[in-house]
């Protein structure tokens, strides 16, 4: 049993490891319900129509026209991702429970039995009080948490794929670089061409997927991190 034990430390050790000095990993898509949802084929009746073009009017449906539709709509397409996230969650919660019990039995007469009983019972002991049993238990417990998030951010994403029901997949990154530390902001996700405004922009609620990562490396990143030799005492330390 021990060697068992070590092994499955060691092995949860190892996995921890790895991530030593890395930024937590997104969930990945791939496989997924909703990959295999965006990625499958929709049926002939169910692709929209293509409309009518007007050949005599004045005025142009293509995309460099003065009212064209410049909104991005196919592969290697701009557009501008917006994120404001202001979050607040407040959870709290109680519970409480108590229960008690008391039984007593006995057999106080039975044809003369209880009695010669008694003779043979040690001392202050008696059949009439055969059985008597007291239980009593009691629980409480309690729980809170207090969350605020707040983030804005604008970045230019370009469309890297349309699937086959219309929805196209983008990616986004952004980096900056302050003197010797670099800012870096990615984002990827599924959206819809309907969701994108006129002004060629979508808000971060309308991509379904949305993977944003927002941090940084360099000379301030490094020092807020706690060292590898301490990570590593962290992990393998059981105290």
């Amino acid at each position: 049993m021990r060697p068992v034990f070590i092994a499955l430390i060691a092995v949860t050790a190892c996995g921890r490891l790895e991530q030593v000095g890395k930024a937590p990993a997104f969930t990945p898509l791939e496989g997924s319900y909703q990959h295999h949802a965006m990625y499958s084929t929709p049926l002939p009746e169910d692709l929209p129509p293509e409309g009518p073009t007007d050949v005599s009017s004045l005025w142009t449906a293509g995309r460099s026209s003065l009212f064209g539709d410049r909104r991005a709509a196919q592969r290697g397409d701009i557009l501008t991702v917006v994120i404001e996230i202001d979050d607040k969650a407040e959870i709290s919660n109680s519970t409480g429970r108590s229960r008690a019990g008391s039984e007593s039995m006995g057999m106080p007469s039975l044809f003369g039995i209880p009695q010669r009983l008694d003779e043979t019972l040690p001392e202050g002991a008696s059949m009439a009080e055969a059985v008597s049993t007291n239980g009593a238990s009691s629980y409480k417990g309690s729980g809170n948490v207090s969350r605020n998030e707040k983030l804005t951010l604008r970045v230019a994403a370009t469309v890297v794929e349309e699937l086959a029901n219309g929805v196209l997949r983008i990616e986004g990154q952004q980096e900056v670089r302050v003197n010797y530390e670099l800012r870096e902001l990615l984002i990827s996700g599924y959206v819809r061409p309907i969701d994108i405004s006129r002004q060629n922009e979508i808000t971060y609620d309308k991509i379904a997927g949305a993977r944003i990562s927002y941090g940084g490396r360099g000379q301030i990143t490094d020092v807020q991190q706690p060292r590898y030799g301490q990570q590593v005492a962290d992990i393998l330390l059981p105290f």
